[in-house]
């Protein structure tokens, strides 16, 4: 089994000035390999103003900083990646906007087609999910386990796993094969704050690997 990592999304509204204490809280609790910036109903202005104050924090710490849905920003402000959905725009075009440095990941929610067209088309990783509900995203799909399982054996592109995941719900999507485990709620809605949310997390993904 490979090692699972924590991929980290931030919430889809946030001051960046008032959020950066919180991320470097949350990225000083323990091994992240991601961070995305995943901004919702916000002007470009308010997106280049949080990648400016929050991308040196997360890249002076060796963490990938992905940005969600843009690739034209993501290349122009020298982020590490670009995330897109399959109906923003064709994985082709989004390549050829980055270029080959940079990281390309695709959500392909519970579809086999879409992951293997994604991996075709030169995609760097892949998403799965959501395999729970969701309380940052309302959505219909509901991803079975097993996929992630058929992916990880078939295919060496890496697989990322979204959706509700939680400390408490996140042992089987590990113990299926999942690369990374893309959170968000757990962490930043953690009673006890990101930091503890962080090492929760983390402390069930190394108990399911032991398991």
């Amino acid at each position: 089994m490979s090692n699972c990592q924590l991929y980290l999304l931030t919430p889809p509204q946030l001051n960046p000035e008032k959020f950066k204490p919180l991320l470097v809280e949350a990225l000083e609790a323990g091994p992240i390999a991601a961070v995305q910036l995943r901004l919702k109903n916000v002007t470009d202005l308010e997106i280049c103003q949080a990648i400016e104050i929050l991308k040196p924090v997360v890249q002076e710490r060796d963490i990938a900083f992905i940005l969600n849905d843009r690739p034209d920003l993501a290349k122009k402000f020298e982020c590490d990646g670009v995330h897109i959905g399959m109906e923003d725009m064709p994985i082709q075009q989004a390549r050829q906007i980055v270029g080959d440095h940079l990281q390309l990941g695709v959500s392909c929610y519970d579809s086999k087609d879409l992951a293997m067209q994604a991996g075709e088309s030169g995609a760097d990783y892949i998403a799965y999910g959501a395999f729970f509900p969701s309380p940052t995203k309302n959505t219909e799909i509901r991803t079975p386990v097993e996929l992630l399982k058929w992916w990880s054996e078939l295919m060496e592109l890496p697989v990322v796993a979204i959706g509700g995941i939680t400390p408490e719900n996140c042992k089987p999507l590990v113990k299926a094969g999942a690369d990374f485990l893309a959170v968000i709620n757990a962490v930043w809605g953690h009673a006890e704050g990101p930091a503890q949310g962080i090492k929760e997390m983390l402390k069930s993904i190394n108990e399911a690997e032991q398991e």
